[in-house]
């Protein structure tokens, strides 16, 4: 399972690297671009999720039907072109710009869909766990780098880093990444997506999704302004350079919460547990970094913040893949990570508006009340039901019996055609192997 899933978290996590490397410093930096308001700042900190959120959906889509690998490709140039743009930026509408063009290279769907596709769903939890805990590294690397390469070179040279590492992502895609298996299944070839979305647990997840995500960006904008201050704000009066000092422990904290939360939460089943206590610790994070008259009290803040994030990082993808059928893998993760980024631009847009017209008590107030509303919303959340796979080689089962299977506790089944295997998704505490058996093999 490692080396399937390295090489595609690898180039998960460098196109996040370079994505988190200028978080911690875009809004300081880019308020001395010509033209730059605290509300354009908001748009280039979540510019890049809004075009996210309008190719998600295609982009998993595309991946389901050309395949997971082209599709990587397309969006890695993509995001390549956009990054170059940001880095010869000298106004704030072309840095808006590059960030779109950054963001309509939506791979965030594809690459979960390809590990569950080569991962079986009772190792996939330890998947997305390895592949969420080297996002955290990443993670918590650009926060310590991110800064001192800003002060030190510019803010150009960390778009020209992230050129570069999408560069590397698209040899690591050709020379070290497995090709899913083809997957052949009785369901229509194409995705409803109202389908989709009339699956309560989809929809939970969907907003569990998109509530993190939006957040993170409120953070983003308002953690280096706060600590730092401006002509119109009052702040800590820490300087950008010493930003590292803020975030590396924060992120710290996160990566060690992420492994218990993780095996909680699958191990154990209570993904549900693992997002309310999440949620407690975001309106906790949101009250002291509000309410702080000392550094140290906002600082204790956004280590809740980042712990919250990360606990709930991992689950989320796991869950999508276990709840989405096989073929709604792709579109399932899409339509998520197309809201996820949605909200990511609309808590950019959000936090660019409080900057520039009211004040970080107002905004951490009503933080706390969607919060709240978000922790109500989450109770009604039902923890997922535990499935086991049957493989069974395709030349010992009966086609035609296959092809009437049905069962009310088999969720589904389908063909992988590289392997020659039929696989079975049933629940093994409620229908015996052999008996399924029975019912298709020759």
């Amino acid at each position: 399972m490692f080396k399937t899933v390295m090489p595609l978290s690898a180039i998960l996590s460098l196109r996040f690297f370079g994505l988190f490397l200028v978080l911690p410093v875009l809004s300081v930096y880019g308020l001395t671009l010509q033209g730059a308001t605290p509300l354009l700042i908001g748009v280039i900190v979540g510019g890049y999720a809004l075009t996210q959120a309008i190719f998600q959906l295609p982009f998993g889509i595309m991946s389901d039907k050309i395949g997971r690998k082209p599709t990587l490709l397309i969006g890695l140039i993509i995001f390549l072109v956009g990054s170059i743009i940001c880095a010869v930026s000298v106004d704030i509408y072309t840095l808006m710009f590059g960030r779109f063009l950054q963001g309509a290279g939506a791979i965030g769907a594809v690459i979960p869909a390809m590990i569950s596709d080569l991962v079986n769903e009772e190792s996939r939890g330890k998947a997305m766990a390895l592949m969420g805990g080297t996002i955290a590294i990443s993670f918590a690397l650009a926060m310590g780098l991110g800064p001192v390469i800003a002060a030190q070179y510019g803010l150009s040279s960390l778009f020209w880093i992230t050129a570069g590492l999408s560069i590397f992502s698209m040899i690591i895609l050709f020379t070290n990444v497995p090709t899913p298996p083809r997957i052949r299944h009785i369901y229509h070839s194409s995705t409803n997506t109202r389908d989709i979305l009339k699956d309560p647990n989809l929809l939970n997840m969907v907003i569990i999704n998109g509530m993190q995500k939006g957040l993170m960006t409120v953070a983003f904008v308002l953690i280096p302004v706060l600590l730092i201050g401006t002509d119109t704000i009052q702040g800590f009066d820490w300087v950008a350079a010493d930003l590292w000092k803020v975030y590396v422990p924060a992120l710290t904290a996160g990566l060690v919460a992420m492994g218990p939360a993780a095996v909680f939460g699958e191990k154990y089943n209570k993904p549900k547990q693992i997002f309310l206590i999440s949620i407690v610790l975001f309106i906790v994070a949101f009250t002291l970094m509000g309410f702080a008259t000392q550094s140290w009290q906002f600082v204790m803040g956004v280590v809740s913040f980042f712990i919250a994030f990360n606990m709930m990082e991992p689950l989320v993808q796991s869950m999508i893949s276990k709840f989405a059928k096989v073929h709604q893998k792709g579109a399932a993760l899409g339509i998520a990570n197309g809201f996820a980024y949605l909200m990511t631009f609309i808590g950019g847009i959000v936090a660019g508006l409080a900057l520039q017209y009211s004040n970080k008590e107002t905004l951490a107030i009503a933080l706390i009340i969607v919060s709240t509303l978000w922790l109500l919303w989450t109770m009604k959340l039902t923890n997922p039901l535990r499935f086991s796979h049957l493989y069974i080689p395709m030349d010992h089962v009966d086609m035609e019996k296959l092809n009437g299977l049905e069962h009310e506790h088999i969720a589904e089944w389908f063909i992988n055609e590289t392997e020659n295997l039929v696989v079975v998704k049933y629940r093994k505490d409620m229908v015996e192997e052999e008996a399924i058996k029975a019912k298709i093999v020759k």
